[in-house]
């Protein structure tokens, strides 16, 4: 047991009630690692000593190391625990800060998602664990609960995408993502507003989840695009006939990895 943790001030969470535990056990754990407590190829406390510390459940400690382990930031190695990388990759900003400076419409933004949800969702259907895919369908239990309070709609619904794109473990996809939902925050909040939007998000939340439980990439995509597509069709800037980003049911998937290897 690591009881410096529990001695030192800096090993603090402070709870934010407006975003998911796991985004700000993984803020913490960064920060940590940027205060140079923890550095490159030095092991982290055990699961079980940093839960005890922040008295969160092992489930959102475990979501939020595995979303570090996507960026690029931790590394598990078999039976021996989390590591931070020993050589970190440069930060991955390039393709994000396309975004900077540009007068994007929402209707780019929410093309651009479509294709990267729907890609998390399917990645996430093969490489998801048994614990994400609880994580996940817990998540989705939450959002369905929030009934028409706003601001916990909005977490409930941030935190279930955030942890199947955490699922797919694709770093750059991951890093994409995060800039895009920053970009929308906004604008799906107030979407929540609307009469009938909380229920059937809901709905849709619960048919993604039973695809990735299932480990069927085609389903668990058309699924995360039907949801998506709804938002898009929606807007007002949309003409009459808008594209199609769902897909169809005769397409294949790509033969992907059930675990990516390498970077």
């Amino acid at each position: 047991m690591d009881h410096g943790i529990d001695a030192d001030p800096r090993f603090e969470l402070r709870r934010d009630s407006g975003r998911p535990l796991p985004e700000v056990i993984a803020d913490k754990v960064q920060e940590l690692i940027g205060l140079e407590i923890y550095q490159p190829g030095q092991r982290l406390p055990a699961e079980a000593d940093l839960t005890r510390r922040w008295k969160v459940a092992r489930s959102s400690l475990r979501t939020a190391l595995q979303r570090l382990e996507t960026l690029g930031v931790l590394e598990s190695r078999h039976g021996r625990g989390w590591f931070v990388r020993r050589a970190t990759p440069a930060e991955p900003r390039d393709l994000s800060d396309a975004l900077t400076g540009h007068d994007h419409t929402i209707v780019d933004i929410l093309e651009v998602r479509i294709g990267l949800e729907g890609l998390a969702a399917s990645l996430a259907a093969l490489r998801r664990t048994d614990a994400e895919v609880e994580e996940i369908a817990k998540l989705c239990r939450q959002h369905e609960e929030a009934g028409g309070d706003q601001e916990e709609l909005l977490r409930t619904d941030r935190a279930f995408h955030d942890a199947i794109v955490a699922a797919a473990r694709n770093r750059l996809l991951a890093d994409a993502y995060e800039r895009i939902v920053a970009e929308i925050s906004e604008w799906r909040f107030r979407s929540f507003a609307q009469p009938d939007v909380p229920r059937q998000s809901a709905r849709e939340h619960v048919k993604i989840v039973r695809y990735i439980r299932s480990g069927d990439p085609g389903g668990a995509r058309a699924a995360m695009n039907s949801h998506l597509q709804r938002l898009y069709d929606g807007l007002p800037e949309i003409p009459g006939t808008p594209l199609d980003l769902t897909g169809g049911p005769s397409e294949r998937e790509p033969e992907w990895r059930s675990s990516p290897t390498g970077g």
